[in-house]
């Protein structure tokens, strides 16, 4: 299998994409700014107080010339992107209001996005997800027909690539919140190369145990199939059925996975943390994220301990969404 960040240069090449980084004072995203400028495959937008984010890069010594600063005060195109703002919010924010608002770097450079001045957004530096997903729910929304967002990791290692979900947005999800998110799971892994075959996980396979989480994984399957009848999709499967095929065929019969799967659906959030985490830290895997899942454009989230390259890999991965996903 051909290197995830190869394919991703090349399917982005020479498409001008351009990525939000709104926190433009924090030195690691302005590391990776300058990184996205050399390289030329994406073009930055760092959001900030002018003066502010030129302080800091001077600090560190990066020389942010021919990289686009977007002044929440200054910025030329600032009276249109507030009377899109308005009229977005539809009579809850007077222009007045807009204003001030929009000196948040979050919600402009959500509005950047939203107005097509830029094709995604990378947040997370010093804010948190929640404040993240809360702006892009509110200005970028949902796609039609997808009633939850939810956040997946790309687990990388050598030539293997798996994506896990939901790791981050929906505590508890219903019946229909883990369908939505196996689909859209199944989306994210064929925009970067993954045919996927998608695993409802539990402690329970095909029925050895039953309860009420048991219950929810089978009828979220059934669900996610109508969903999505093109794609592989099975459960309830405990992951060793799912992974494993020597497993499968012994408690896995009929399944159509078949100890195949590359895309893995926990049936909580508190699974799915643990279970990125595990394969970080004992299985040697990349976990490239966080990817928030059904969202009209791409923003994206940092996981905890980033650098600059986690930020510069993100905003690949976010250009790809951009140009690969189709949707």
């Amino acid at each position: 299998m051909v290197n995830l960040y190869d394919e991703i240069r090349q399917a982005i090449s020479g498409e001008n994409v351009k990525i939000v980084l709104p926190e433009g004072t924090d030195e690691r995203v302005l590391q990776a700014a300058l990184k996205l400028h050399n390289e030329g495959l994406v073009t930055p937008i760092i959001v900030g107080p002018l003066e502010l984010v030129i302080v800091a890069a001077n600090q560190v010594g990066i020389d942010l010339q021919g990289i686009e600063i977007v002044d929440p005060v200054k910025f030329r195109k600032m009276d249109e992107i507030i009377n899109r703002y308005v009229e977005l919010r539809k009579g809850k924010t007077s222009p007045v209001q807009a204003r001030i608002q929009l000196k948040d770097v979050n919600t402009l450079g959500m509005m950047l996005v939203f107005t097509g001045y830029a094709q995604g957004l990378i947040s997370g530096a010093f804010h948190k997800t929640e404040e993240i997903v809360h702006l892009a729910l509110q200005i970028i929304q949902t796609k039609p027909g997808v009633a939850n967002i939810s956040g997946a990791f790309i687990m990388v290692r050598e030539n293997q690539r798996y994506i896990f979900a939901d790791c981050a947005i929906t505590l508890a999800p219903t019946t229909e919140e883990l369908a939505n998110i196996a689909v859209e799971s199944a989306k994210t892994a064929k925009t970067f190369g993954i045919e996927p075959i998608v695993a409802m996980l539990s402690f329970s396979t095909k029925g050895s145990s039953v309860s009420i989480e048991t219950k929810k994984v089978v009828e979220a399957t059934k669900l996610a199939q109508v969903k999505a009848p093109t794609v592989t999709i099975d459960g309830e499967l405990q992951f060793d059925a799912a992974f494993v095929p020597e497993v499968a065929v012994k408690i896995a019969k009929g399944s159509s996975v078949q100890g195949n799967a590359n895309v893995f659906i926990f049936p909580s959030l508190e699974a799915a943390n643990i279970g990125y985490k595990i394969a970080e830290s004992l299985g040697g895997f990349e976990s490239i994220g966080l990817i928030l899942q059904g969202l009209n454009m791409p923003v994206n989230t940092l996981s905890s301990g980033y650098t600059a390259d986690d930020i510069y890999n993100l905003a690949l991965i976010t250009a790809a969404q951009s140009v690969m996903s189709g949707e």
